[in-house]
């Protein structure tokens, strides 16, 4: 939780509370509380022994407003976490719109994939989430983008028995 070379023994134990606290808020999404903390000093990229930022809790818990409250306070929307993960792909991954289209307008990189080359798209596609792969591409994501393994959004449906997906993104990379 901090950027020196302490560990988490050598952390005062209040302030580890605190902290605890404020990642908790993040989960709740509990905007008021996380924009009061920024306000008094907490940096807007804290991130937990696993590198989730409060956006990425955010976003992942499906609180669009706290995350808008994060983004505008100075956090970064494409933060990855220690697995590589950005807050776009989780909220793509649960479905959340309002969220993904927070991170979106507040400059979320429609393309940015994990380490293993997976976007947003790819991870919704998977999963058959039609009206977000739609809002992905509105927004630019690529159909035809491939993973570290040269597997497309379209393949990653069709593997996952996500038909409706496969179909759609089959007729926008033909497009």
């Amino acid at each position: 939780m901090t950027d020196d070379k302490r560990g988490p023994d050598d952390i005062d134990p209040d302030l580890l509370e605190v902290a605890r606290e404020i990642f908790d808020a993040a989960r709740r999404g509990e905007a008021n509380m996380l924009a009061a903390v920024i306000e008094k000093g907490a940096p807007p990229n804290l991130r937990n022994e696993k590198g989730d930022s409060l956006v990425m809790l955010a976003a992942y818990h499906g609180h669009a407003d706290a995350v808008r409250v994060l983004l505008e306070r100075g956090a970064d929307p494409n933060l990855r976490n220690d697995n590589g993960q950005t807050p776009l792909a989780g909220a793509a991954f649960k479905g959340f719109k309002d969220v993904v289209q927070t991170l979106l307008a507040h400059g979320a990189d429609v393309e940015g994939a994990s380490p293993d080359g997976r976007t947003a798209l790819m991870i919704a596609a998977m999963f058959n989430r039609t009206e977000m792969v739609e809002l992905l591409l509105a927004h630019g994501a690529n159909p035809n983008a491939r993973d570290a393994n040269g597997v497309s959004a379209a393949d990653a449906a069709s593997r996952m028995g996500a038909p409706e997906t496969a179909a759609l993104l089959a007729k926008k990379a033909g497009a």
